[in-house]
């Protein structure tokens, strides 16, 4: 039940920081493909242009998904920690 329970739990933080990161991690995709679409439009080759929306964006997305992501990680840790007496066997 060891590895079995080490490779569920890998497992579930893997997936739990994908959707944690997917947030912020979307609007830099989307904001880069407007910034982008903007260049390619006007020609403006600048290539420090897309780096200021692109931060605005991600810390907009940490402000506004912050509750959730902090939500998210404590019941994993909960979790967790209340399955650790079930691998200690007597």
């Amino acid at each position: 039940m060891g590895l079995e329970f080490i490779g569920e739990f890998a497992t579930e933080g893997i997936k739990i920081a994908l959707i944690i990161s997917a947030p912020m991690l979307l609007g830099a995709l989307f904001m880069g493909i407007l910034v982008s679409l903007f260049q390619a439009v006007t020609q403006i080759n600048e290539q420090t242009l897309s780096f200021i929306p692109k931060i605005l964006v991600i810390v907009g997305a940490l402000v506004i998904f912050a509750p959730w992501m902090s939500d998210t990680l404590t019941n994993y840790t909960k979790e967790l920690f209340i399955s650790i007496p079930s691998l200690i066997r007597r």
